[in-house]
């Protein structure tokens, strides 16, 4: 009986553990994974902390992938019983008839109903933007009238050709709405202006969005049935943008569990994972991968392979790559050395209370909430650098160990190296506090517990040498047992879902013995790729 085949995967975030449970599945092929850190699921972790759980990013589960949508709920069955904080404020909830119990069963997945909205003028407008009362009173007539007639105005004359991400959000929803509530919370997230930035990322994060679509779903909203998508079978909202949705999938203690629980079921089933353990060089010969050296911190080893599956950030794979005995080419070097990434600290606040107060309807369930609803709130305030604040209560309330207490996260999108990265903590949390007084969200006093995280290579950019990233890929696609993934593995700056399906169409490319990766690449680019295209 001959050996298995080894597929060695770079990366056990969620392409990277999607690729290995589907080898497992449905090929002989064997999956080793080699997990430079020492957390399961990349970005998408559960950070904890004294009794607490973080998600790091906010991931929520939702895709209009059946594929996908299904796989989740593979792992984690949807729930058959109200959670904790449905059942206290009397809020009606999907139930899957003998689905599990999230009071009793920790192997469950919640629907949550979904609430992002924006902080501008010390105010919260709706996410995405609402033309409503609540609107109109909170930004002025007078604003609302040339952000009116600026959203015309390139409905009649498109404003440019899109050469940047101003182009793009200009061209969709005017240059007011796109100065008032787009610009800065972008400049944040990537620390530079949205001229200087690639349209091509407003293309994958936004590209069904606009004023037009946003003022159809109202409408829609107004004459719809009043019960939630999931509870009325349209979990999957297949009609709406994802931008637009109502309701997503979650795991009981975040997205760490689900990421977990599938590590577990890799090694159950044969596959090995490995952590702490850094591919360090990729050995190629003609145009195939024939072993990678793994560093363990105390020493190296050297794995050969069948298949090399990389989730790696792209510069550091091509720097893996190069050697005297297969040079990567000088251009090629120049490229990957060149692409940016942006960074990512969060600091967790366990706080008394909130000091914005819960605008909900009197009567609605909501409204009998001790803290707003939002799952996380954007700040669109000039005057500071905090980015995003995530109500880990409103993602799971299992997330939080003490119900009273509002456990928050606050985002700040930096540069490996920087003044904020390079802050020590205490200083740093001192300084997000201050923030957060400072536009009205919470005081000092309130704070009983607090901790940071740093998260490097979050976000690949669209900018740098980005434009010549074509380049990177002539050079790559050809090398036949070489399969990118995965956000940082492509340089793209996909959702969670995104990741799984090109681990997808990876495991499908080595099932059917193709070396043709346009599929691979072709996810989250194409309109219809979602609905259209199955594993």
């Amino acid at each position: 009986m001959s050996e298995k085949k080894i597929a060695v995967i770079a990366g056990a975030g969620p392409a990277g553990l999607t690729a290995a449970l589907e080898l497992l599945r449905t090929t002989d092929v064997r999956p080793v994974i080699f997990e430079a850190e020492d957390v399961i699921g990349g970005i998408s972790r559960t950070a904890r902390y004294n009794g607490n759980r973080m998600d790091i990013g906010g991931h929520r589960f939702f895709s209009k992938s059946d594929a996908v949508m299904d796989w989740w709920q593979g792992i984690l069955p949807l729930q058959g019983a109200a959670s904790r904080d449905d059942i206290a404020i009397g809020r009606k909830v999907p139930l899957v008839e003998g689905g599990p119990d999230p009071e009793k069963d920790d192997f469950v997945m919640l629907c949550r109903s979904r609430l992002s909205r924006i902080l501008f003028l010390r105010k919260l407008f709706d996410y995405p933007v609402s033309l409503n009362g609540s609107t109109i009173r909170g930004l002025g007539l007078w604003r609302m009238m040339k952000i009116g007639l600026s959203y015309l105005k390139v409905q009649v004359l498109p404003a440019r050709e899109e050469k940047s991400l101003e182009d793009f959000m200009i061209n969709r929803f005017g240059v007011e709405l796109y100065r008032t509530f787009f610009r800065d919370y972008t400049e944040k997230l990537w620390g530079v202006p949205c001229n200087k930035i690639s349209p091509e990322w407003g293309g994958q994060r936004i590209k069904g969005l606009s004023i037009t679509k946003t003022v159809i779903h109202a409408v829609k909203q107004i004459f719809a049935s009043k019960k939630p998508a999931a509870e009325s079978g349209d979990i999957r909202q297949k009609d709406t943008e994802t931008s637009l949705i109502g309701q997503f999938l979650y795991p009981k203690f975040g997205p760490g569990q689900l990421w977990e629980t599938v590590a577990q079921k890799v090694q159950e089933m044969g596959g090995e994972i490995k952590m702490n353990a850094k591919v360090v060089r990729v050995n190629r010969e003609g145009n195939r991968v024939v072993s990678v050296v793994v560093d363990y911190g105390q020493y190296t080893e050297t794995i050969p392979c069948d298949y090399f599956l990389s989730t790696m950030p792209v510069k550091e794979l091509v720097a893996a790559m190069d050697s005297e005995t297969a040079a990567v080419p000088a251009e090629v070097k120049r490229v990957s050395e060149g692409l940016v990434y942006r960074d990512f600290m969060t600091v967790g606040l366990l706080l008394d209370k909130l000091e914005i107060k819960n605008p909900a309807k009197p009567g609605t369930p909501e409204s009998k909430l001790k803290f707003v609803a939002d799952n996380w709130i954007y700040v669109q305030e000039s005057d500071v650098k905090l980015g995003r604040i995530q109500v880990f209560n409103n993602w799971s309330p299992y997330l939080v160990s003490d119900p009273s207490k509002v456990w928050i996260g606050l985002e700040y999108f930096v540069n490996e190296g920087d003044e904020m990265w390079t802050m020590p903590d205490a200083d740093f949390i001192k300084f997000a506090i201050d923030e957060l007084d400072k536009i009205h969200v919470a005081k000092p006093e309130s704070v009983r517990d607090s901790v940071v995280f740093h998260i490097k290579k979050a976000y690949p950019a669209y900018f740098g040498t980005y434009g010549e990233f074509n380049k990177i890929r002539e050079f790559l696609d050809p090398i036949e047992n070489l399969f990118l993934m995965g956000r940082n593995g492509m340089h793209k700056y996909n959702n969670m879902d995104h990741s799984m399906l090109t681990a997808m169409e990876t495991v499908k490319c080595i099932r059917e013995g193709s070396y043709n990766k346009t599929d691979l690449w072709n996810v989250n680019t194409e309109e219809e790729y979602h609905e259209g295209k199955k594993s």
